[in-house]
């Protein structure tokens, strides 16, 4: 049926701005060239200024420890590492923990997020204890988490999960709320289903939303993620750097900082792909 599909077509000319704040941290529509020595030239000047801080530290007697968190023993360490496996079967321990939780928070949260942009009773009832449970430090709900889930790797994935929904539920309700209500009206009076007005207005209205959201919620899930494996597993990230530092290999230790952030930082990427991709305002 033709009628919602028109007024999806509608969603192309709206919000731009919400376009530029997404790609203006990547720099697009600069030449590759620019972007490519921007990137190189911000890594360098971080590299630097760590080696030029632990060189500092380093030179007393009462520090010199302090050398072993340099750049240099950290890509050395991470070089063994890699050979070894042990990255990889970290990153595996830890990526499949997130990527759970992530599904999980979504799966809750994009409908809650819809009931709450159209329902206007469970918007108001709701409002109240959503907001009080999302200040909530998700770390806080680990010695809950550890006494009602059986094993470790369930309660962690409960931490992700309790730390990433409130994006996906906040950003869902607020691309519906940019939603114009003509618009469902427009699409019953052409005799479109529920199912029609679902697929071809609310999903393509909060895609771009959504997925912004779910940036958020990788973020917040990522950083929730390394300190809760730092106890009761044997796997993952957490786990490694806690060992590291248990055994005073402090070069792995650095070595593994840089292993979540480079990860950190390609996963965000790869969100902002998908929300160039396939939210609405690609085509603006």
């Amino acid at each position: 049926m033709p009628g919602p599909n028109i007024i999806a077509t509608e969603l192309a000319g709206a919000d731009t701005a919400a376009t530029a704040v997404i790609d203006a941290p990547l720099g697009l529509g600069k030449t590759t060239r620019q972007a490519a020595f921007n990137f190189v030239a911000g890594l360098a000047i971080l590299f630097a200024l760590w080696w030029l801080g632990i060189e500092l530290l380093a030179r007393s007697s009462s520090t010199a420890y302090f050398a072993s968190f340099g750049p240099l023993p950290a890509l050395r360490a991470m070089g063994g590492m890699w050979r070894s496996g042990q990255i990889q079967s970290a990153v595996w321990s830890s990526g499949w923990r997130l990527a759970t939780g992530l599904l999980i928070a979504i799966a809750v949260g994009a409908p809650i997020g819809v009931l709450i942009g159209r329902v206007r009773i469970f918007r108001e009832l709701s409002n109240a204890p959503f907001q009080l449970l999302r200040m909530i430090s998700p770390l806080s709900w680990e010695p809950i988490a550890v006494i009602v889930f059986i094993g470790w790797d369930s309660a962690i994935i409960f931490l992700i999960t309790i730390a990433a929904v409130w994006p996906v539920i906040f950003s869902t309700a607020a691309g519906l709320a940019k939603v114009d209500p003509n618009w469902f009206k427009v699409a019953r009076n052409l005799g479109a289903s529920r199912w029609q007005i679902l697929t071809q207005i609310i999903v393509r209205a909060i895609t771009f939303d959504v997925l912004t959201g779910l940036r958020l919620a990788l973020g917040v899930a990522w950083i929730v993620l390394v300190p809760a494996e730092f106890f009761g597993v044997t796997s993952g990230l957490g786990y490694s750097i806690e060992n590291a530092r248990e055994s005073i290999n402090y070069d792995q230790l650095m070595a593994m900082v840089l292993v979540v952030g480079a990860i950190g930082y390609l996963l965000d990427g790869c969100i902002v792909q998908l929300i160039r991709r396939y939210g609405w305002q690609r085509h603006s």
